[in-house]
C-alpha cells in the first residue's frame, strides 16, 4: 500500500486534529474518498493529513522528520506559502528576510536526499475577497515563483494554483469556493483534489 502525505497549513490542516476523521474536511479528505473509496474495491492508499494550521514553511521544515521523513512516504505534497506572505504583509518583514526560499529549498532537498517519495509541490494563492487581499497577490506572486523555482531545480512537479482558483471563483462566485479569501468551502477544496488526482490516480 503506498503512503501519501499531505503537508502544509490550515488548507492542507482542515481541522483534522479536532475532527473525527483524522483527515479533516478539505481536500485531502476528498483525495482519500476518490482514491480508496470510489471504485469499492480495498483501500490502495495509506493517506496522512500532516497539515499544520498557521504554519510557514519554517514549520513545515521544522516539523519535517517527524511528520515525514520518518514515516517514508511513497509521495508527498506541498501547500505552503501563503502564511509566510502574511507574515510579510502584516509585518513588512519580506520573504528574503523570513529565508523563505532557503527554507523552501531545505525542505525540498532533505526530501529528494531523504526519501524516494515523489513530491508534488503547490503553489500558494489567495483571493482579492474581501477586498483587502488583492494587496497579497504580489506576495503570492513572489512565493510562486521562488517555489516554481526551486521545484523545477529539484525535478519535482509542480502546481501552480492562482490563475486557476480566480478562474473557478470568476465562474461560480467567490463565495462558492473560499469562505474568507484564504480557505475553502467544499467547492474550492474539490478543485484542489481534482487536479491532484490528475498526478494521482494512475500511480
Amino acid at each position: 500500500m503506498k503512503k501519501i502525505i499531505f503537508l502544509g497549513d490550515s488548507i492542507t490542516d482542515a481541522e483534522h486534529c479536532f475532527s473525527e476523521n483524522p483527515l479533516g474536511n478539505g481536500y485531502v479528505d476528498m483525495v482519500d474518498k476518490k482514491l480508496n473509496h470510489s471504485t469499492g474495491g480495498g483501500k490502495k492508499y495509506d493517506i496522512v493529513n500532516c497539515g499544520h494550521d498557521g504554519f510557514t514553511i519554517q514549520g513545515v521544515k521544522r516539523m519535517l522528520e517527524h511528520d515525514c521523513i520518518l514515516r517514508q512516504p511513497d509521495i508527498v505534497s506541498l501547500l505552503i506559502g501563503c502564511n509566510d506572505v502574511g507574515v510579510m504583509m502584516n509585518t513588512g518583514k519580506s520573504l528574503e528576510e523570513q529565508e523563505f526560499e532557503a527554507g523552501y529549498e531545505s525542505v525540498l532537498r532533505e526530501l529528494t536526499e531523504r526519501t524516494r517519495a515523489r513530491i508534488i509541490c503547490m503553489a500558494p494563492f489567495i483571493f482579492p475577497y474581501p477586498r483587502k487581499y488583492a494587496n497579497w497577490i504580489p506576495g503570492i506572486r513572489q512565493a510562486e515563483a521562488i517555489e516554481k523555482r526551486i521545484a523545477e531545480r529539484y525535478h519535482v512537479e509542480f502546481l501552480e494554483l492562482q490563475d486557476l482558483m480566480i478562474s473557478a471563483a470568476g465562474r461560480a462566485g467567490y463565495e462558492n469556493i473560499t469562505t474568507d479569501g484564504i480557505h475553502l468551502t467544499e467547492g474550492g477544496n474539490e478543485i484542489i483534489a481534482g487536479e491532484l488526482m490528475r498526478f494521482l490516480a494512475d500511480n
